[in-house]
This record gives C-alpha cells, structure tokens and sequence, in this order.
C-alpha cells in the first residue's frame, strides 16, 4: 500500500513538509510506503472549464505546463491521499487548490473510495477554514475522510517550528495510524464491497 502526501506549500522544506514528514515516518512504521510531493513553486493554471480534459485528452487536463498532470497521474498508483498547505488568509494555498480542482476534475476516477485526509499549516489562525475547505472536494469524490485526535492542523510560522508544536505532531501521527487503519480495514478480505452508485441526478435551481 502507498499513500501520497502532497505538499501543497511554496516553500519545499517548510512547516507544511515538516508535518508531511511526520506522518510519513508513522506510516513507515505501520509498513505503509508514502511519497511526499512537492507542488513546487512555479505558476499553476486554474481550471478554465472547457472539458477537453473528458473529451479529447484522455482524462488528462488540455494544459500540460506545468505539475498538475504529473501529480495527477500518481492518483492511479495511490491507495490513499493527505493534501497539505499553509494557510494564506483563511485559505489553502491557490495553487494547490488549482491543482486539487483540474485533477479530481480530469481523473477523479483515480480517487473514488481511496481514503484521504485534509491538513493545514498555520502561524495563528485560519487553520481550521483552511482544511475545511481542502476538504470538501474529497466529499464529492467519495473519499473516505480520515480523522484524528484533533482537527487536522498544527501550528509554526518559520521552517521546523511546528516540531515545537507537540500537540501537532501528536495530531499527525494519529492522523497516519487512523490511516493505517482504514487502509487495512478497506483491503481485508472481509472488508465489505463498495457501495453501488445510484446514476447521477444532478439538480439545478435556474431551469
């Protein structure tokens, strides 16, 4: 089994892949591999909505200049997911959003029923706005939410302060070994079969 951490900060080595670090060195001990991912820190398109990502590119997004489709085709190997960022006004970062977006938009398939967790790094506040809002995609997708003791955040404002954040890193490696757990639980051969999907009913309120 491999989980992907994807780091969704600017900077590579920061507070936001501190935390990444500490989940993956739990899930290492679980016998979990895991891969950090770096958004990196070059310019990420938005979803433009043209759809040619379903139509003519194979589930892949029409726009190939820059990391979104590099991240996206690892969804295919992964059993499971965290999505981290700092928080930038009460927000994830954009990029990352970008990406989360064109991604799930484009290859979601590659996500469905896989376990996933949202997780937030901040100097103060906004944290918990933050990881709402990386994790509500994950609900559309039918991607089992992963919890922990806490909401999934942890505090730091300069690299490797969060590891100061002793509660927060508590809150990490229970984060992974719920991960673990539910990633166990869903190959077991007595694990229950997914559930069948009613067709699609999409409603709208301007007809």
């Amino acid at each position: 089994m491999k989980v992907l951490l994807i780091n969704g900060s600017p900077r590579k080595t920061g507070n936001t892949f501190t935390a990444l670090t500490e989940i993956a060195q739990t899930l290492q001990a679980e016998g979990i591999d895991s891969e950090i991912v770096w958004i990196e820190n070059k310019p990420v398109r938005g979803c433009i909505a043209c759809g040619r990502c379903k139509a003519l590119n194979n589930g892949k997004c029409i726009f190939d200049d820059d990391i979104c489709n590099r991240i996206s085709a690892k969804f295919n190997d992964a059993d499971g997911f965290v999505f981290a960022s700092p928080v930038y006004y009460g927000q994830p970062n954009g990029a990352l959003l970008a990406i989360m977006q064109r991604a799930f938009f484009s290859n979601g398939a590659a996500v469905q029923n896989k376990p996933a967790a949202a997780l937030a790094i901040c100097r103060r506040g906004g944290a918990t706005a933050a990881m709402q809002c990386i994790q509500m995609p994950l609900q559309m997708m039918n991607m089992p939410v992963v919890t922990s003791q806490y909401w999934n955040i942890a505090y730091g404002r300069e690299a490797g302060e969060v590891k100061q954040d002793t509660e927060g890193m508590q809150t990490m490696r229970t984060l992974a070994h719920n991960l673990a757990w539910m990633l166990r639980g869903l190959r077991s051969d007595s694990a229950p079969a997914i559930p069948d999907r009613e067709e699609w009913q999409p409603m709208h309120f301007i007809r």
